[in-house]
C-alpha cells in the first residue's frame, strides 16, 4: 500500500520526533535548558529518565493517528502515513515539547458524512483512552514528596525566594481542566501531589496533561478539526452555524482583556486598531457578507471592552489567538460538503456525544501560564 520511500521518510520523522521529545522531556524534568548549564551529561541515564516523558507522550499521539489511519483504511479512503513533526528548541535556549504534533493527509475525495465522522472521531477516542491510562498511572505512582528536592534542592533553603529568569529556570504553571482536577482528587495522594507549577517535573502527569490539551484542540467543534467532523455528522443541517458560533465564542474568550480601558490612551490608540484589524483577518475567509463581518467584529471588541471596564480583573487567554488565526485564516471554518443528510445510526450518535463529553472534560481555559 505504501512505498519503501514513504516508510523511510515517515519512519525517520518518527524517530527524530522521539529524539526531540526526549531532549525536551529532560529539560522539563530538570527545569532548565540543557545547553549552557553544564550540569547535565547527555548520557544513557539522562535519556532513560527523559523517555519517561517522550514514550508515553508520543505513544498517545501515535495511537491517535493510528485511529485515523486504520479507520481510513477500513473505509478504503487513501491517506498518508502519519507525519510526525519534530521541534526541539533547546539549541535556542527555549522550552519546547519536542514536536508540533502529527498529521495524516487524506489523498482521496470523501463524499460520505459517515466516513468523515468515523475517521474524525477515531483518533481522539483512541488517543484519549491511552492518555487516561497514562494519567491514571501517573496519579497512582507519584514519587515520595521529597522527590522534588532532588530536582530543586534549593527549596530546602528557608531563605529561598524563588527562581529568576536569569537563572535559566522555566516558570510555568498548568491550568486545570475538569478531568485532570477530578483524577487528582480521586487518585492522587495529597501528600505527594505536586502543585501545578511543578507538573513539568513529573513526566507521566505532564505527558498526560499535554495529551488532554491536544485532544481538546482536535475536538473543538470548528471547521475540519476532528470535532468539526463530529458536529458535521451529528448536525448536518446546522454544522455551519455551530462551527461559526463556536469559533466566535472561542475568539471572544481568547481576546478578552487584550484591549483594556485602564491602559494609557496612547497605548489604546495603537492596540484597538491593531486588534480590530486582527479580528478582520481571522474572519476574512468566513462566507458571510462583509457588513455582517464588521458588525460581529465591532460587537466582539466593544463587548470585551465593556466587560473589562466593569470587571477589571477579568482575563481571557491570549495564547488562543494564534490558534484562532490558524483556524480562521489557514484551515477555514467550514466543513467540506457531502451529498445527502441521512441520519447517523444510534451507535455513531453515542460516539459523537462521548466525543463532545471528552472535549468538555479535557478543555483547559488557561493551559499554560508563564511567569
Amino acid at each position: 500500500m505504501y512505498s519503501k520511500k514513504e516508510y523511510l521518510i515517515h519512519g525517520i520523522l518518527f524517530v527524530l520526533t522521539i529524539l526531540a521529545t526526549t531532549l525536551a522531556g529532560g529539560e522539563w524534568l530538570y527545569g532548565k535548558s540543557i545547553l549552557g548549564t553544564g550540569e547535565y551529561a547527555l548520557d544513557w541515564e539522562y535519556f532513560k529518565k527523559s523517555m519517561h516523558f517522550s514514550i508515553p507522550f508520543i505513544g498517545i499521539l501515535f495511537i491517535h493517528e493510528m485511529g485515523h489511519l486504520f479507520t481510513s483504511i477500513h473505509h478504503k479512503v487513501k491517506s498518508s502515513l502519519p507525519y510526525f513533526i519534530p521541534a526541539w528548541l533547546g539549541f535556542l535556549g527555549s522550552p519546547s515539547i519536542g514536536t508540533f504534533g502529527a498529521i495524516i493527509q487524506m489523498k482521496s475525495f470523501i463524499n460520505s458524512r459517515r466516513k468523515f465522522f468515523d475517521i474524525g472521531v477515531a483518533g481522539p477516542l483512541a488517543g484519549f483512552v491511552i492518555a487516561f491510562g497514562v494519567l491514571w498511572y501517573g496519579f497512582t505512582h507519584l514519587p515520595n514528596a521529597d522527590y522534588i528536592y532532588q530536582i530543586h534542592p534549593e527549596y530546602l533553603d528557608p531563605d529561598f525566594q524563588g527562581h529568576s529568569e536569569e537563572e535559566g529556570y522555566i516558570n510555568l504553571r498548568m491550568g486545570y481542566n475538569l478531568l485532570f482536577f477530578g483524577m487528582e482528587k480521586l487518585l492522587a495522594d495529597p501528600e505527594k501531589m505536586p502543585n501545578m507549577s511543578e507538573i513539568i517535573h513529573f513526566p507521566y502527569l505532564f505527558a498526560g496533561y499535554l495529551a488532554l490539551f491536544f485532544t481538546a484542540l482536535n475536538l473543538l467543534p470548528i471547521g475540519q478539526l476532528d470535532g468539526g467532523h463530529v458536529i458535521f455528522g451529528l448536525f448536518p443541517k446546522h454544522h455551519k452555524i455551530i462551527s461559526f458560533a463556536a469559533f466566535t465564542i472561542f475568539v471572544f474568550y481568547a481576546g478578552l482583556g487584550v484591549i483594556n480601558p485602564y491602559h494609557d490612551i496612547n497605548r489604546l490608540l495603537i492596540s484597538i486598531p491593531l486588534y480590530i484589524g486582527f479580528l478582520y483577518i481571522i474572519y476574512s475567509r468566513a462566507r458571510i457578507p462583509n457588513q455582517t463581518k464588521w458588525t460581529i467584529i465591532l460587537l466582539i471588541a466593544s463587548i470585551q471592552y465593556a466587560i473589562v471596564y466593569i470587571w477589571p480583573t477579568v482575563q481571557g487567554y491570549s495564547g488562543w489567538l494564534l490558534f484562532a488565526f490558524l483556524l480562521g485564516r489557514v484551515m477555514g471554518l467550514e466543513h467540506p460538503e457531502v451529498s445527502g443528510f441521512q441520519e447517523m445510526n444510534p451507535k455513531r450518535k453515542t460516539l459523537a456525544w462521548i466525543a463532545i463529553l471528552i472535549f468538555i472534560l479535557c478543555f483547559t481555559p488557561q493551559p499554560f501560564i508563564f511567569g
